[in-house]
């Protein structure tokens, strides 16, 4: 079901790949979103991304050239929404679809195509007209142009791996997670990578044998 789907994908939510190309303010704020997301659960982890969501919102109002801020705020927002789940978490999935198409406006290369793979899941994840904005078309084609921008990326690989579950393309998922999995490490984010690492290893068990 779409909407399990958008709740369980975005709440893993993670795609900025060179702490070279962020500012100090947003490492921050991926930092943060690390712990708020795989340190914390339940109540206080809502309560957190809650707070998370408006600095991000407002940091990227006051820099509002900056690609990499509204990516980020897109980002946020995406998982927030997956960590509240159920439809009433889709007006936090549309913000979040808005901040990243105004990132792509100013860079859509942003980030090693940060853009290109959150837009893409969430593109996915949600319920399709007349529900949601949901397709799966321009999912893989968003997913693909990140991969074409930064092939070694491992949030790159992983969600393209996890687009191609969703559709059963299990022997091509295989082969993308194991890219994930083989990506180089993030010295900047190592929660981030920890925390990937372990979804990369549950997604291969779960498909072993389809």
């Amino acid at each position: 079901m779409k909407t399990r789907l958008l709740f369980s994908v975005l709440c893993v939510f993670s795609t900025s790949q060179v702490f070279a190309q962020v500012s100090d303010d947003i490492h921050q704020l991926q930092t943060r979103w690390a712990q708020v997301n795989y340190e914390m659960d339940g109540d206080a982890q809502l309560d957190a991304f809650e707070e998370l969501v408006e600095d991000a919102t407002a940091y990227a109002s006051s820099h509002g050239d900056d690609a990499g801020a509204w990516i980020w705020s897109g980002i946020i927002k995406s998982t927030y929404a997956g960590a509240k789940g159920g439809l009433g978490a889709l007006g936090l999935a549309k913000e979040s679809k808005r901040d990243l198409e105004h990132a792509m406006e100013i860079d859509a290369d942003a980030l090693d195509g940060s853009a290109y793979a959150s837009l893409g899941t969430l593109y996915y994840s949600v319920p399709g007209w007349p529900v949601g904005f949901g397709d799966d078309d321009k999912a893989e084609e968003l997913l693909q142009k990140a991969l074409a921008l930064s092939p070694q990326a491992i949030d790159n690989n992983y969600f393209y791996a996890s687009y191609l579950v969703s559709q059963k393309r299990y022997t091509e998922a295989r082969e993308y997670f194991e890219r994930a999995r083989n990506a180089p490490a993030r010295p900047d984010r190592p929660l981030a990578d920890s925390g990937r690492q372990e979804e990369i290893r549950l997604a291969l068990q779960e498909i072993e044998g389809k």
